[in-house]
């Protein structure tokens, strides 16, 4: 710099210099300073296409976006065969979502020079982002072929295998990313994603660790890392790090959607509807967020208004079979059963093995006296998720409905194995004892469901058990 300015000092006309200092200056960031040095070259040399090419990379750097594409296409004007002109005009039609532009660019770049890894490599980003994965992966490829070291061909390439659910070729092509350029940040956030997506969290954690130490303003990077924070539990340092993610970028509206689950988790409803307003008025289209927003009005008693949330989640997601779900939990809670059951009925044809939302139908079937309905939910639920004892305790109390008294008894014996605690598994198993006259297991198991109703503070179920065991020393029996 110190020489391009003393040369520039003793000949004021002389173009090189200028030149040769804007790109100085490019490199060191100062990018206003070269296009200030690139307007004297086209004063003193207005048909050098090369200036007009480094310019316009300059005013892309500074998201002057038309001011680019003028210069590169007076770049190509001068100089028709000039290939990096034409993939520099292409980088930035594809960030302007001109992608078919873009790929006629590289195509032309490509074409003047068959060589060129920076061509075929945007170019597959932008394959990679019209869903033409395969195509993508051709041109990541031939980037490899060209330059063995390419480490981001090998991360694109792995974003694509990932997209197409190849998480071993992803990994492999992360890892050789990484070991290629190991301050690659990217590389290792993406890793991390991988490793999470397969359970792997701690060593997703390590990878995340890795992408903030080489890039301190990775917001993404900050807001994967509280993802798997939150799903170890860890709430607070979740919301450290989505506090810091939205810090770095305050636009993003995953992370304030992320931040309102954490803080919905931690009782706090308030700032967890906040964050969600937030998400959802930074992308109106945002389908988990009005879900998660309805999930906490729903728990606040806000039942419409929760549902009216859960319909805008399924506008912008129709194949959403959790917002189903929650939908029709909000309209039985309405006593709404006829529609409620349709919300169920749509989330399990979205999503055959959706645990959750037969368990829900079969509630509001039982409720509605649909009991072998009931009974068949509940078969599929305890199917998918065969140690949930609230399933076996709720199966059971149908059977007993229809007097099936052993399968009746045989569901409680499993709720009260996978719960030795549920204080109405033990009333509700002497219940049926009691209709089948067996006093002493009648007995028995009031007794232990009255020591734990105590240990647990249930008023409610005290007073039935207390009434039952009067009744049995009465000599009667209780029925149901």
């Amino acid at each position: 710099m110190a020489d391009y300015d003393e040369a520039i000092k003793l000949k004021p006309d002389l173009a090189e210099a200028y030149f040769n200092r804007g790109n100085a200056k490019s490199i060191l960031g100062d990018h206003s300073g070269a296009i200030a040095d690139y307007d004297r070259i086209i004063e003193l040399k207005p048909d050098y296409a090369v200036t007009y090419n480094n310019r316009g990379s300059c005013k892309f750097l500074l998201d002057d976006s038309p001011g680019a594409i003028a210069d590169f296409n007076q770049a190509i004007e001068l100089d028709p065969d000039y290939e990096k002109a034409y993939t520099n005009r292409g980088n930035v039609k594809a960030s302007s979502g001109d992608r078919r532009g873009a790929i006629a660019d590289f195509n032309q770049a490509i074409k003047l020079a068959p060589d060129l890894a920076g061509a075929y490599n945007n170019r597959g980003n932008v394959k990679a982002d019209l869903g033409r994965h395969s195509d993508a992966i051709v041109d990541y490829n031939r980037v490899i072929e060209l330059e063995a070291d390419a480490a981001d061909a090998y991360n694109n390439r792995g974003l694509v295998k990932a997209d197409l659910g190849d998480h071993s070729g992803a990994m492999v092509d992360y890892d050789r990313a990484i070991k290629l350029n190991p301050n690659f940040a990217e590389a290792y956030n993406n890793r991390g994603n991988i490793k999470s997506n397969l359970g792997d969290h701690s060593g997703a954690m390590a990878d995340y660790d890795q992408a903030i130490k080489f890039n301190p303003n990775y917001a993404e990077a900050y807001n994967n890392r509280g993802i798997v924070k939150a799903h170890l539990g860890d709430h607070s340092g979740a919301a450290a790090d989505y506090d810091r993610a939205i810090e770095l970028k305050p636009d993003f509206a995953e992370a304030y959607n992320n931040r309102g689950m954490v803080n919905r988790n931690l009782g706090h409803n308030s700032k967890a509807l906040a964050d969600y307003d937030r998400a959802i008025e930074l992308d109106h289209d945002f389908a988990e967020a009005y879900n998660n927003r309805g999930i906490v009005k729903a728990h606040l008693g806000d039942r419409r208004s929760a549902i009216a949330d859960y319909d805008r989640a399924i506008k912008h997601k129709p194949d959403y079979a959790e917002a189903y779900n929650n939908r029709g939990s909000a309209k039985f809670n309405l006593d709404d059963h006829s529609e409620a059951i349709a919300d169920y009925d749509q989330a399990i044809e979205l999503k055959p093995d959706f645990a959750k939302a037969y368990y829900n139908r079969g509630i509001v079937k039982s409720d509605s006296g649909d009991h072998s309905g009931a009974i068949a939910d509940y078969d599929r639920f305890i199917e998918l998720n065969p140690n949930n004892s609230e399933a076996y305790f709720n199966r059971g109390t149908v059977k007993f409905l229809l007097r099936d008294n052993p399968a009746a008894i045989a569901d409680f014996n499993r709720a009260i194995e996978l719960k030795p605690d549920d204080a109405e598994a033990y009333y509700n198993r002497g219940v049926v004892y009691a209709s089948s006259e067996d006093k002493e297991k009648v007995r028995r198991d009031l007794l232990k469901a009255q020591e734990l109703a105590k240990r647990s503070g249930d008023e409610r179920l005290l007073g039935l058990i207390d009434e039952a065991l009067s009744k049995l020393d009465n000599g009667n029996n209780n029925r149901s």
